[in-house]
């Protein structure tokens, strides 16, 4: 993935310990005065295009995985499909689904779910862990998932397991620079790392320009063997194109050949997949003679549910000898923003010539897509991930946490808390806007059209006390929105952070009997933010806000938006 926009900070010493992903069990105690308590969350996304066309039997919806999923990587044991995704600072990391047909999927769990394996306290959202692989070797029936962590000294690590369902190892920090690894495992034993890097020293010939390496892997001592690195891609297809950031490699091999697969052209407008051959794979490989086998960047920006930004995927042999590729993408609103982030999608690959081309990946991506052949769609039922507009409610009565819910550089089991009556978030004293972890729980926002709201039960114990609902991009990109506290009268407040800098949208005094109902709509680039004591009759604060601030267009970085549960016991937000 191309690295711009990122503002690298020294990670300090940890100072989160937590490791379960239980929520501590219900209390019987009531919540202090000054601890909010949130119940009754829902959000509900309502995007045109699914109204627009909706299901015929024999279909499913594309993207698989909506909202800030991107970078995905895909395995196989059996018929068994684990597939990860790029987390950055948000905990637990890398999130790892799991399928029997490529069409319905579940979550797991993460695979760095640990502070011992993730350390991301001070980091930027969009630093962290990203650009993971995912690898089974069925020499010795382990899987590898392999990434880059700019956070906590690590670089490049590897992480293993028999089983991805019973959880991964510590990590193993590895040798090399660069970014984007993946493992390939030989039929004969070997192993390869392949991964991106900068050119030699002093051969840099343009802004962007990156080369592709392998190393030979030893498996025993899980570490590349010193010596074994080689250049095998310079630049990309064609030098002499100044192609740029040629990343995300992945080996395969069929028939005898070996296949090298690179996103090409950065992460935005010409981002691409392009693909290489070698009989070795070491190199040398040739390109090609037709790339891309992906790409949106060819079409207008105006056309109808576009899809664009598509490339850094990774392949699959699928059931009955089909193979799929994975990818991510974007789904621009109506303003032409990135709000959702990159999504994971999922195109058929044909592979009946010599190289393999994605399927209707080279004209407009289509919503929709044919099941596979003896596949139902299951999607939204019996545990698996809806996609499509749907509704998910959360009472947190379950004895574990939803997977979807993050946090944000910190462990959520170091602040929340299950009671009779809800979620209790113990306040930490750290604003969204600061470079730590928060007290917030987040959803990522998942459509174009939306709304998110709560039920809090909340008294500010002072103009230090604040809870409510955050829409964040980032921390110098986000609205605040919930009660404080100022002498002794008690405020609705919105507040606006853009470039770091925080403005007061709107305010408003209520009498406030510990309860309030809040909710915040997208509707593409518009948001509002509206609040209830009645729990039946919402009042918009601030009127109808930009949601530019929590695009990437604006903020810049890999993430899509977040919506949280938040609270703060050093609130400096003034009415």
């Amino acid at each position: 993935m191309k690295k711009q926009n990122l503002i690298l900070v020294p990670a300090l010493a940890l100072i989160l310990s937590l490791t379960s992903f239980d929520i501590i069990k219900e209390r019987i105690d009531p919540p202090k005065k000054g601890v909010p308590v949130f119940s009754n969350v829902v959000y509900e996304g309502n995007d045109a295009v699914y109204n627009e066309n909706p299901l015929e039997a024999n279909e499913f919806y594309n993207p698989i995985l909506q909202g800030c999923y991107p970078d995905p990587a895909i395995t196989r044991k059996g018929d068994d499909y684990y597939l990860v995704v790029s987390s950055f600072a948000m905990f637990p990391g890398v999130p790892i689904f799991h399928s029997k047909d490529l069409v319905n999927w579940k979550q797991i769990g993460h695979v760095l779910d640990r502070v011992s394996q993730l350390d991301v306290h001070d980091t930027g959202i969009s630093q962290g862990v990203y650009a993971p692989g995912i690898t089974y070797n069925e020499n010795n029936d382990t899987f590898y998932m392999i990434t880059t962590a700019f956070a906590g000294g690590l670089g490049n690590i590897v992480v293993k397991t028999k089983d991805p369902m019973q959880g991964w190892s510590e990590p193993i920090k590895l040798d090399f620079q660069g970014i984007d690894p993946s493992i390939f495992f030989d039929d004969d034993g070997k192993a390869y790392v392949v991964h991106n890097d900068a050119p030699n020293k002093g051969e840099e010939l343009y802004q962007g320009h990156r080369v592709i390496k392998v190393w030979e892997y030893d498996v025993e001592k899980d570490q590349i063997i010193k010596g074994t690195d080689k250049i095998i891609v310079n630049g990309g297809v064609d030098l002499a194109d100044n192609p740029i950031w040629i990343e995300a490699p992945h080996l395969y091999k069929k028939d005898g050949k070996y296949f090298l697969m690179c996103a090409e052209g950065g992460t935005g407008d010409w981002h691409s997949e392009v693909i290489f051959m070698s009989d070795n794979p070491k190199g040398p490989f040739v390109p090609a003679p037709s790339n891309p086998i992906l790409t949106q960047r060819y079409f207008p920006k105006d056309r109808e549910n576009n899809v664009d930004w598509a490339g850094h995927a990774d392949i699959i042999e699928g059931p009955n000898g089909q193979w799929y590729g994975v990818f991510l993408g974007i789904r621009p609103n109506a303003a032409g923003q990135v709000n959702t982030g990159r999504e994971t999608f999922i195109l058929p690959v044909d592979w009946s010539g010599t190289y393999p081309v994605f399927e209707n990946g080279l004209v407009p991506i289509e919503p929709t897509l044919d099941l596979p052949e003896g596949v139902e769609n299951k999607t939204g039922k019996d545990g698996y991930l809806p996609n499509g507009n749907f509704t998910f409610k959360e009472d947190f009565s379950a004895d574990k946490l939803d997977y979807r819910w993050i946090g944000l550089r910190g462990p959520r089991e170091a602040f929340i808390k299950q009671t009779k009556k809800g979620l209790e978030i113990e306040p930490f004293e750290t604003e969204i806007t600061e470079l730590k972890p928060t007290s917030t729980l987040f959803h990522r926002q998942m459509h174009k059209t939306f709304s998110f709201k709560t039920d809090l039960t909340y008294t500010p114990k002072s103009d230090e006390d604040f809870a409510g609902i955050t829409a964040l991009q980032n921390e110098r990109f986000n609205y605040a929105f919930g009660v404080t506290k100022k002498g002794k009268e008690y405020y609705v407040v919105l507040q606006r952070t853009e470039k770091g800098e925080s403005t007061i949208i709107a305010s408003e005094k209520i009498d406030l009997d510990g309860k309030l109902s809040l909710k915040v709509e997208g509707d593409n680039a518009d948001y509002k933010f509206s609040y209830a004591t009645d729990g039946a009759i919402y009042k918009t604060l601030g009127g109808s806000v930009s949601g530019d601030i929590l695009s990437t267009n604006i903020a810049g970085g890999f993430t899509g938006a977040l919506m949280g549960l938040y609270a703060t016991s050093n609130n400096s937000i003034e009415p």
